[in-house]
């Protein structure tokens, strides 16, 4: 019985000691899956807090799978984004280890938006999600279905870790 109630404890503090957003000189690292019409990819990001509530960042995604209709080149498949996060889940007085991060991104294809949160169930190690979607895309013609990969809106979900 005290081997359990040792346990327990353990995981208690583990789970306690950690936060989804410190401040400045917090570090996130997520990867994930990206899922958008005509395709499927990965992608990553990372953060960097600068203030209480700030952090910039840099995030990439790849398209790994393309519907076969569409011939898309490297160009068309990767994107590369830089990022501001405003970190509010401690303003919204949330959960210490729920971080929701509305923000900004300027990236190859169009300067855009972004919608996320992150739950973390220890010091290290949580979960992602989120929604990106282009205000103003760079050719504001009619784009081809391979010129629209990434240059639309989409949908983020995997790990996050706490650096």
């Amino acid at each position: 019985m005290k081997l359990y109630i040792t346990i327990a404890a353990f995981f208690i503090t583990a789970i306690s000691l950690g936060q989804a957003y410190t401040g400045k000189g917090d570090q996130k690292f997520q990867v994930g899956l990206n899922l958008q019409d005509n395709g499927t990819g990965i992608q990553a990001t990372y953060d960097y807090g600068v203030g209480e509530n700030i952090s910039f960042g840099i995030s990439t995604v790849y398209l790994l799978g393309v519907d076969d209709e569409i011939d898309a080149d490297f160009d068309q498949r990767a994107d590369l984004r830089l990022r501001f996060n405003a970190n509010i889940g401690n303003v919204l007085n949330f959960d210490p280890m729920f971080d929701f991060y509305p923000g900004l991104s300027f990236g190859t294809k169009n300067f855009g938006g972004h919608v996320g949160a992150r739950y973390f169930f220890s010091e290290g190690f949580g979960i992602y999600t989120e929604a990106q979607f282009p205000f103003a895309k760079y050719d504001d013609g009619d784009l081809t279905p391979a010129e629209d990969l990434n240059n639309q809106f989409n949908f983020n979900i995997g790990m996050s870790f706490n650096l």
